[in-house]
């Protein structure tokens, strides 16, 4: 994989029109002791796109760039840095080719699909850099003023040009600065006439100033979303129909799947996990409103959402059962561990966790992932709206959760009314999606019923997370049983591996007893008329 590097920057306008000929003394700022000039040099990048700029409109650049000590491909993403405000990005590097590097296509691939890459423009940069200094000679952030000069190349015949200046402060890696630092350089520098940047990068200033004439400038960095969208945002206005409350949370969750795929893609922690949260949580909105989007439209695209959910739970599952049983072993006594059984799960479970990422990696490159990406796209932009979609939202919406919360009700009853052994065990896990469902359909109805959905969607959790506990005992106890197997073939004691069997068994007894308590406090009547409008 290619090398990364975390950017934290402010920009800044230092053209004619900003005053600012010079840095002022940064001297005076907190903490830098000294401005080192590390001299001047030429850059030059050719930055790639699809035709319609889908990388651009999501804060994305991709760029082969010569000169300066960092000359190759750069992908630039956004990412979140607590407490920072300014750009904050991972730079992916990849050495100098004549056409974009694999590694660096696949993490843009769920923004660009199947749409080809073009050089839209090219930037040359005289860039002159000073470094800023603590009183240990420790490099504190660099400060580049930069003449800019873009030119446009895509499309063909495209002749358009700009120049401008700015200036650019990024901290150092590593270096222990932060905001403080970050606001007192912007100070000075405001101070001596240079203005915060209009445009969030120099692509999207040359892609606004370079746009052939007669078509419309280039959409702001994060702002091409599909129509309606913004709505999509969680917290956004209440819909006023049923069909804007459930596209909103669909797009939502579609969002959450092309947002997360780069971060899946390179192992960041969770990312995993939540992309398959949103599938699952797609896939439910498919089938809990079936009444305001077309199931005839949905039903193909949850089959693979069911799919890709599998594909990322491959290597996750098995994650999550060897961090739990790890943890359990911990917990016996030295005395009461008797063989090689820390030994003998570990070999477990890398062996039943190897080929999972390549498995995952397979997936995301393959044609199915990209027809699915391509179909998700396509439907929000032509919503397979029924008639119900054209209603107020709030009865519509509730409805639905009372529909799935009337099947939860049935499976927790028939589950409770089981004979304890597999039959039940099978019937708590069919509880527990019912509680998911429910779950997710009151949670994408939170913006057309407020407080009583988000209340009911808070209990359902609880519900589920009591399931879920005890399902994974169930799994955890499978997975014993096949240690205890392995052991006993090697001549080896099976003693500890019975005892934590136990120990799982007693936990799925407990979370069967808990269950008639929490689920009288949550089947309340109160509680289900609170979503009656």
């Amino acid at each position: 994989m290619a090398d990364t590097v975390r950017e934290v920057e402010r920009k800044y306008e230092a053209d004619a029109a900003a005053g600012i000929d010079r840095l002022p003394d940064l001297t005076r700022v907190d903490r830098v002791a000294a401005v080192v000039e590390r001299g001047t040099e030429t850059l030059d990048a050719l930055y790639y796109d699809t035709a319609d700029q889908r990388l651009a409109a999501d804060g994305i650049t991709l760029r082969r760039r010569t000169g300066g000590s960092d000359a190759g491909w750069h992908l630039k993403l956004p990412a979140a840095l607590p407490g920072v405000t300014g750009s904050v990005r991972d730079e992916i590097r990849a050495p100098l080719a004549d056409t974009p590097p694999p590694d660096l296509t696949a993490l843009a691939r769920s923004r660009t699909r199947d749409a080809a890459l073009v050089p839209l423009v090219r930037l040359r940069t005289r860039r002159t850099v000073h470094e800023l200094r603590d009183a240990d000679g420790a490099l504190l952030a660099e400060v580049a003023v930069d003449d800019v000069a873009a030119r446009r190349r895509y499309p063909e015949g495209a002749a358009g040009r700009a120049h401008w200046r700015e200036i650019e402060v990024e901290l150092a890696p590593g270096g222990g600065a932060g905001q403080e630092l970050l606001d007192a350089v912007e100070e000075v520098l405001t101070g001596a006439g240079a203005r915060p940047a209009a445009a969030p990068s120099k692509l999207a200033r040359a892609l606004a100033e370079t746009a052939p004439e007669g078509t419309p400038e280039a959409a702001p960095e994060g702002a091409a979303r599909p129509a309606g969208e913004d709505a999509g945002r969680a917290g956004g206005r209440r819909g006023r129909t049923a069909g804007e409350v459930v596209l909103r949370y669909v797009r939502v969750q579609v969002r959450a799947i092309v947002e997360l795929d780069p971060a899946a893609r390179r192992d960041l922690p969770d990312a995993v996990h939540q992309m398959r949260v949103a599938t699952r949580r797609l896939r439910s909105a498919f089938r809990s409103y079936g009444a305001v989007l077309d199931r005839a439209a949905t039903d193909p695209l949850g089959a693979e959402l069911k799919w890709l959910a599998a594909e990322l739970g491959v290597g996750r599952d098995q994650e999550v059962l060897a961090d739990r049983l790890t943890t359990a072993l911990a917990e016996v006594p030295r005395t009461l561990r008797l063989g090689p059984v820390s030994a003998r799960l570990r070999t477990w479970s890398v062996r039943r966790h190897t080929g999972a990422r390549d498995r995952l990696l397979d997936a995301l490159d393959g044609p199915r992932y990209l027809a699915l990406l391509e179909n998700l796209h396509a439907l929000l932009g032509a919503p397979p709206l029924r008639g119900p979609a054209a209603r107020p939202a709030p009865k519509v919406v509730a409805g639905a959760v009372r529909k799935d919360y009337r099947r939860l009700a049935r499976r927790i009853e028939d589950a409770l009314g089981t004979p304890a052994g597999p039959a039940r065990d099978e019937a708590l896990h069919s509880a527990r999606k019912a509680a998911k469902r429910t779950r997710y359909a009151a949670e994408a109805a939170v913006p057309a019923l407020g407080r009583p959905a988000a209340k009911f969607t808070r209990r359902t959790k609880q519900v589920q997370q009591l399931l879920g506990d005890h399902q994974d005992s169930v799994v955890a106890r499978a997975a014993l049983r096949e240690l205890a197997a392995q052991a006993r073939r090697a001549g080896e004691s099976g003693f500890t591996f019975g005892l934590l069997y136990g120990r799982e068994e007693a936990r799925a007894a407990h979370c069967e007893r808990e269950l008639p308590a929490l689920w009288a406090e949550v089947s309340r009547r109160r509680h289900r008329d609170a979503l009656r409008v």
